[in-house]
């Protein structure tokens, strides 16, 4: 009996986009569930990876690559990178049939910029697929709606949650990993940690066809782990790398960093820089972020059961779980998620921004003992872009680790990341 298919943020956007092109690329992390979900909405699917029948995929595509692209439309092709002339045939298809919904293609990589490779653009249209958010793993009672939040029409004070954060703790080291539900605490432990491995053995190397030593990917991803959520530059992370008696040359790290980009494994978070206070440099590079935060914690050796150990760390890695799960709900609004700095100290977590130009500001805080200077950030945030002509936020919110929903006496709300949904 087939397992019950838990339904993504992302279904929606996908469904949009059949609707509005000849085919889309669903690119992302390994094992997130690209395939299942491009499924649900597919009447014929080819697996290029198939070990049974790779090499004939190959030859075909090399001779007759239309061939492959029969059948039922929309037609999934699945790891599509595997054979990369597939690109412009599905590009001269979708021109040839001038229809929409043709082709969903996956891809766990993303390739070389190749001359030979026209652009796609207005033909295959790109959709950015990440791990499972609090909600869609079921782990989330979504009670709050992002949004709603946006159209200011929801009611949250005393909405509560019961997760505690224990099960917050688990949840980090877990991931959102299609694969851990219904898992045990450490098998789905063990599932992050096989990754972390299965990136650092081979495909850091298979990504871009340069063999790359283990331990020095190790060593990259480990010191990206320990400076998430922070500005650390890269000459931070050489240095942290050399602190731990591994050496390596900085265009060597920048060719690390590459493929972990390529792998989907490395995601930053950009700067937001509106402009305001001219003699106020406002910080523009991005802030080290990594796909799902157990990623991170299996580099680090971080489990549930020491992860109380270093509190502070355990701040950093529950951003970066909401940071997740924020990029996840914003994403079928038509947001993208920024952060907020200044040379004055003045900072905000997450600057959610959508396409029609409102925006809503958000800290986040584990616990409930930093929820005032959260909330003092996000006010002096917000008179600042007033002041300086600026349209103001939608809303103010701090999202936390905590049980109880509520709007404080300055307006700001205080969201359980448990509570939240898109």
């Amino acid at each position: 009996m087939a397992e019950k298919y838990l339904k993504r943020c992302i279904d929606s956007v996908l469904e949009m986009y059949l609707e509005t092109f000849g085919a889309v690329l669903i690119e992302g992390p390994k094992w997130c569930g690209k395939t299942t979900t491009a499924s649900m909405q597919s009447e014929s699917i080819i697996k290029l990876q198939d070990p049974r029948k790779f090499n004939d995929y190959l030859k075909l595509a090399e001779i007759n690559p239309m061939a492959l692209l029969d059948g039922k439309n929309p037609r999934l092709i699945d790891e599509w990178q595997l054979a990369p002339i597939l690109w412009n045939a599905i590009r001269a298809e979708v021109d040839d049939r001038n229809k929409e919904g043709l082709f969903i293609l996956t891809g766990s990589t993303t390739l070389k910029n190749d001359d030979t490779m026209h652009s796609g653009t207005g033909r295959i249209a790109r959709l950015l697929m990440r791990p499972m958010s609090l909600y869609e793993s079921l782990n989330s009672s979504g009670q709050i709606s992002l949004s709603e939040l946006f159209k200011q029409n929801t009611e949250i004070d005393g909405i509560t949650t019961s997760i505690s954060i224990e099960d917050i703790s688990k949840y980090i080291c877990r991931g959102g990993w299609p694969s851990t539900i219904g898992k045990s605490d450490k098998s789905s432990q063990l599932i992050a940690e096989d990754y972390v491995n299965s990136i650092c053995e081979s495909e850091a190397s298979s990504v871009d066809g340069f063999e790359k030593n283990p331990n020095r990917v190790r060593a990259v991803l480990r010191s990206y782990s320990r400076n998430i959520s922070t500005l650390a530059t890269n000459r931070t992370i050489l240095n942290d790398i050399a602190a731990n008696d591994m050496q390596i040359s900085e265009p060597t790290l920048y060719s690390y960093l590459n493929a972990l980009n390529r792998l989907f494994v490395i995601e930053d978070i950009p700067a937001w820089s509106p402009s305001i206070r001219s003699k106020t440099v406002i910080r523009s590079s991005n802030k080290k972020g990594i796909v799902d935060p157990s990623l991170a914690a299996a580099s680090l050796g971080i489990t549930p059961g020491n992860i109380f150990d270093d509190m502070k760390t355990f701040g950093f890695l529950f951003e970066s779980l909401c940071i997740r799960d924020l990029r996840i709900y914003s994403q079928e609004i038509g947001g993208k998620v920024y952060y907020y700095r200044d040379r004055y100290g003045l900072e905000c977590d997450a600057v959610i921004r959508l396409n029609d130009g409102k925006y809503c500001l958000i800290e986040i805080k584990l616990g409930n003992t930093d929820i005032d200077k959260g909330a003092e950030n996000l006010t002096k945030l917000r008179n600042l872009l007033i002041e300086n002509g600026k349209k103001p936020p939608q809303f103010l919110a701090v999202v936390s680790g905590g049980n109880l929903a509520y709007t404080r006496a300055d307006g700001v709300k205080v969201i359980p990341i448990t509570c939240l949904k898109n």
